[in-house]
């Protein structure tokens, strides 16, 4: 096996429960919908599977969701291969996905990859071999205006620089969480220079 960790090179578990706790929380889920309606209960209780078991859905997670819910597996594998938010095999502590399109390109993103990829010693797609990163690539994250962007887990980064990225990245590892939103100190969706109209207050 190669440093890095490939997402296809990993094991499958032969199954998988929800824990009584969350059996409890799936059948709350499951209320919200009407009768026969149960299947807009999938990606709720994706997520909550996912949550259980580290932050990654096995096949089993996924086959037991479809049991629950009375649907065929592979409409719920259509489901967890669409959303990027689903991870079909394990993740590092940090799951770092940098936006690659067209906005973000234009500013600078192949070089905020590379720069992640030098860092971690991974490519797009590979877990660290300490477990602490996971590198994706993202579709939009709908911050174009502040492209450059990433999500780390849940938090967003904007105005990314081959630099600042290393920073962040720095931080996580040494366990702290960065503030989110620009990393270039500008205000909101504000021009990069700062305001230009409405400067005083009505």
């Amino acid at each position: 096996m190669s440093a890095a960790v490939k997402s296809r090179e990993v094991a499958q578990p032969d199954s998988f429960a929800f824990t009584q706790e969350n059996a409890a929380k799936a059948k709350k889920i499951i209320a919200r919908y009407p009768k026969g309606r149960q299947a807009s209960a999938v990606m709720p209780l994706l997520t909550l599977a996912q949550k259980q078991n580290d932050n990654w859905l096995p096949k089993a997670a996924m086959d037991t969701v479809a049991e629950i819910l009375d649907m065929a597996p592979m409409r719920v594998y259509e489901v967890a291969t669409f959303y990027s938010m689903y991870n079909l095999a394990p993740v590092g502590r940090h799951v770092v996905e940098l936006c690659t399109t067209t906005p973000c390109w234009l500013r600078g993103s192949d070089a905020v990859v590379k720069a992640c990829e030098k860092y971690m010693g991974v490519s797009i797609g590979e877990t660290t071999p300490d477990g602490k990163f996971t590198l994706k690539e993202a579709e939009c994250l709908g911050a174009c205006v502040n492209a450059p962007m990433a999500q780390i887990g849940s938090i967003f980064y904007e105005d990314l620089t081959p630099e600042n990225v290393v920073k962040l990245l720095d931080d996580f590892k040494n366990g702290k969480t960065p503030k989110s939103g620009s990393q270039s100190g500008r205000v909101s969706s504000e021009p990069q220079g700062g305001a230009t109209t409405l400067k005083k207050k009505a």
